[in-house]
């Protein structure tokens, strides 16, 4: 069901915030988003949504990517 309010400039940017560090542990662990996705059992599209800061993924769905690339949940997440 979509929002009937979009979320809050400080929310986007946080997402985005996300999305960049999801992307640099990716790069370090030299994998593709197409390896990452195909670990997880997602979509390349999807995933390249969340990277880019355009989808709210779930938790379940952060704890994936943090195990698919190797790193703790908390290195995608921390400010």
């Amino acid at each position: 069901m979509p929002r009937s309010v979009p979320p809050p400039d400080h929310v986007i940017a946080r997402r985005r915030a996300v999305g960049d560090q999801i992307r640099a542990a990716r790069n370090a662990a030299g994998l593709t988003q197409q390896d990452v996705a195909e670990r997880i059992g997602m979509d390349r599209a999807t995933y390249n949504r969340i990277e880019q800061g355009h989808s709210s993924p779930l938790l379940d769905s952060l704890i994936l990517i943090a195990d698919a690339i190797g790193v703790p949940l908390a290195d995608l997440v921390r400010q």
